[in-house]
C-alpha cells in the first residue's frame, strides 16, 4: 500500500544550438528549461489506479485486477516481456482508443497504461494510487512536454513498485535520486516516449531526467560538466509548423547547393562546440563579461538558420522586437514558427524585460520569463510547492 502524498517534477527543454545540423551528425546542445511538469502521487481508492490529466481533459480509473489480467494477456507468463513497446493494440482496445489516434489525450493515456503495466510486470504490482499531472509547458511547441510527462510517470511508477527508493526524508522539501536510479528512470521514460513518438532521439527524456545541459551528436548523449543557470525569455509565436517538412526542406537545399550549405552546417557545429566550452568555463553565477560572446552566438546562428530555410516572418519579428530593447534572440527547435529564446544578461533592467514582454505579446505571441540549466527530475514535499502549483495539483 502506497501511503504518502508526494510530488514529482521534470523540466522541459530547448535546443540552444545545433537545430537541423544535428540530423546530419553535427553537435547540438539541449538545455533544461525551468518550466516544469508536476505529478501529484497519493494513495488511491482500494483496488483502483486513477490518472487525471486536466491539461488534455483525461480522467480515467481502472480496477487493479483488470489491469493485472490485461498485463498477463499481453506479456504472457515471462516477466518483463513488455520492456519494448508491444501490445499497444490491446491497450488501445482496452482504453477505447481508436487505431491511429494521435490526439494528445489518446497518446498520454496510452503511454500511462503501457508504463504502468510494463513497469509492474518487471518490478511488482502497482498499488492503489491516484496520479494527477499538470504542466507549465505548452504541448506541441517543441519544448519536451511529452518527455517531461514520461519522466515524471517513470519516476512515480518505479517508486511505488519499489524499483527505486523514495529519497525524501522527513522535513526535507526536495530530494533527488541516485545516479543509478536516474539511469533507470531515464530508460523507462524513453519507453514512454516511444509509445508517444515512435522513434525519439532520447535527448528530451535525458534532459528531463538529468537537467542542466546535454551535448548530442550521432546518437551519443553527454552531460556538460558544469552549466550556469541563465535567464531567458521564451516566446511561442503560436505559428504551427511541420518538423518533417522543415527537415526535408533543409535536406533538399543541401543536396542542391552542397558547396554552399555544408560550410553553414560546419559553422553551426562550431558554434555548438564553442558554446559548450564557454558554458563549461562559466561560474554558477556568471558575471557580465561572459554574455557578449553568447549573444553573438545567438545572432550568428539565427542568420545560419535563416540560410537553411527554417526561419519565418514571426521569428524575424521576435528578433527585431527584442533587439529594440538591446536583447539577442534566436529560434529554438524546428523553426518555421514555433518558439524563440532571448538571453537576459544580469544587468538587463526589469523595465526592459517587461517592455519586451509587452511588445512580444502585442504581436500575438505568448511569453514566459524563465531559466535554462534547471535541475532534472525531482521529488517534492507537496507543502513546499509554489501556491500556483499547489492550486493546480489540488484538482481532485
Amino acid at each position: 500500500m502506497w501511503a504518502r502524498a508526494v510530488a514529482v517534477s521534470a523540466p522541459g527543454k530547448v535546443i540552444l544550438h545545433g537545430e537541423h545540423a544535428v540530423v546530419l551528425g553535427k553537435v547540438a546542445l539541449a538545455v533544461a528549461l525551468d518550466l516544469r511538469t508536476f505529478l501529484r502521487l497519493r494513495p488511491g481508492a482500494e483496488g483502483r489506479v486513477s490518472v487525471s490529466l486536466p491539461g488534455v481533459g483525461v480522467r480515467r480509473s481502472w480496477e487493479t485486477p483488470r489491469l493485472r489480467a490485461l498485463r498477463e494477456r499481453i506479456a504472457g507468463k515471462a516477466r518483463g516481456r513488455m520492456r519494448c513497446p508491444g501490445g499497444l493494440d490491446a491497450l488501445r482496445e482496452f482504453a477505447g482508443i481508436a487505431a491511429g489516434a494521435s490526439a494528445p489525450e489518446s497518446l498520454a493515456t496510452l503511454a500511462f497504461l503501457y508504463m504502468c503495466l510494463a513497469i509492474s510486470a518487471q518490478y511488482g504490482d502497482v498499488p492503489s494510487v491516484d496520479i494527477l499531472v499538470w504542466s507549465e509547458l505548452p504541448t506541441g511547441a517543441g519544448l519536451g512536454s511529452s518527455a517531461a510527462y514520461a519522466v515524471c510517470l517513470a519516476a512515480a511508477l518505479l517508486m511505488v513498485c519499489g524499483a527505486i527508493s523514495c529519497p525524501l526524508q522527513e522535513g526535507e522539501s526536495t530530494a533527488r535520486w541516485t545516479e543509478e536510479e536516474l539511469t533507470l528512470i531515464n530508460s523507462w521514460a524513453l519507453q514512454g516516449e516511444r509509445v508517444i513518438h515512435g522513434n525519439p532521439s532520447g535527448v528530451d527524456n535525458a534532459v528531463g531526467t538529468w537537467g542542466g545541459a546535454l551535448r548530442y551528436q550521432a546518437g551519443k548523449i553527454t552531460p556538460l560538466k558544469r552549466v550556469p543557470t541563465l535567464r531567458i525569455l521564451l516566446t511561442n509565436t503560436k505559428v504551427p509548423r511541420s518538423t518533417k517538412v522543415l527537415v526535408a526542406g533543409v535536406k533538399e537545399k543541401i543536396l542542391k547547393f552542397p558547396a554552399i550549405m555544408n560550410p553553414v552546417l560546419d559553422s553551426i557545429d562550431a558554434i555548438s562546440q564553442q558554446c559548450q566550452s564557454v558554458l563549461e568555463a562559466m561560474p554558477a553565477n556568471p558575471s557580465l563579461e561572459h554574455y557578449p560572446v553568447l549573444e553573438e552566438f545567438f545572432d550568428i546562428n539565427q542568420h545560419h538558420l535563416n540560410v537553411l530555410g527554417v526561419g519565418h516572418p514571426s521569428l524575424d519579428r521576435l528578433c527585431q522586437v527584442t533587439a529594440r530593447h538591446g536583447l539577442h534572440s534566436k529560434l529554438t527547435g524546428a523553426g518555421g514558427g514555433g518558439c524563440g529564446i532571448t538571453l537576459l544578461p544580469p544587468d538587463t533592467s526589469p523595465l526592459a524585460v517587461e517592455a519586451a514582454k509587452q511588445d512580444l505579446c502585442a504581436c500575438g505571441f505568448e511569453c514566459w520569463e524563465t531559466k535554462i540549466g534547471a535541475p532534472g527530475v525531482t521529488l517534492h514535499c507537496c507543502s513546499s510547492l509554489s501556491a500556483q502549483v499547489k492550486q493546480a495539483l489540488a484538482q481532485s
